[in-house]
């Protein structure tokens, strides 16, 4: 599905991606996290084909870059940030319909899902929109086209509480989509995706693939060695409610399914200072976790 091998963008003298290679298969639903700066946004417009970057990037089999219409054809893409569009909405949606050859009721049910009444706005300008009612339309044109992948970048940061429940529901009904979705808040996707990828100055400093069906599953025993104390490593731990030995090296505790997710990506931070983690659930013998060491 999505191919990139030594991939390189830089913007003036400042690096943001730095001999990236990824591989996303079809149905795999991607988490992609990181601080503000670490690159997410800027490796999925070198996706998108929005820009001319060193290295190989492959998505359907063809170059984003010179296949861009046929690429974006088939992508249904929530921007972090909504464009300045002057178009009225009615246009708008006209317009994205008639480049995916998708049915304008679609959108404007899902609009009505979402909380967002499509006839009340059709004829404004998109740019005079509020904030949410942008994030909305533009959640709406996504999920209402046959689009194999999606690509959503923070795409509920604009969006009232109850919005943020029918979307990631809407998410949730699409499981044989190709996702990758970045957000800041891992434990809100955990129930969505089947793997997570945390970037750090434009390299993969995490990826971990999840078996589908154990992300809400049971507790799992958590046991981590450090090489050296570290205190503040220490202290996150004890947060989590871990208990350690006299010498603050050895801490083990319990880490509820949901829950998984985020504290995986909690031992990406700290990773310099682990000289060795076993994870095991508390209710099954076979399992992708079971007596695991963790490398990270």
């Amino acid at each position: 599905m999505i191919e990139i091998d030594g991939l390189s963008k830089a913007f003036r003298k400042s690096k943001v991606i730095d001999k990236l290679s990824l591989k996303v298969g079809a149905g795999e639903r991607v988490a992609l996290i990181g601080a503000n700066g670490a690159g997410k946004t800027t490796l999925i417009r070198c996706v998108l084909g929005e820009y001319v970057a060193e290295g190989k990037v492959r998505v359907f089999g063809l170059d984003p870059r010179a296949r861009r219409s046929d690429v974006l054809r088939r992508i249904g893409f929530v921007p972090q940030l909504p464009p300045p569009l002057k178009m009225t909405v009615s246009d708008l949606v006209d317009f994205a319909c008639g480049v995916s050859a998708a049915e304008a009721g679609r959108v404007s049910g899902v609009a009505r899902e979402l909380g967002l009444d499509f006839s009340e706005i059709a004829g404004r300008p998109f740019v005079k929109l509020s904030g949410g009612q942008k994030q909305k339309l533009l959640i709406a044109i996504a999920l209402g086209r046959d689009a194999s992948l999606l690509i959503l970048d923070e795409p509920a940061a604009n969006l009232d509480p109850v919005a943020r429940q029918k979307f990631f529901r809407l998410l949730a009904e699409r499981r044989d989509d190709t996702m990758i979705m970045s957000s800041h808040r891992v434990d809100e996707v955990a129930a969505l995706v089947t793997r997570v990828i945390e970037m750090d100055r434009g390299v993969i400093s995490f990826d971990q693939r999840m078996a589908e069906d154990r992300l809400n599953s049971a507790t799992m025993r958590v046991r981590v060695e450090m090489s050296l104390v570290e205190p503040a490593f220490a202290a996150a731990l004890a947060q989590w409610g871990f208990s350690g030995d006299a010498g603050g090296r050895v801490w083990s505790g319990e880490v509820a399914g949901p829950d998984r997710l985020r504290f995986l990506c909690l031992l990406s931070h700290y990773s310099g200072s682990i000289f060795s983690t076993s994870l095991d659930e508390a209710e099954s013998v076979e399992t992708p976790f079971a007596t695991a060491s963790l490398n990270v």
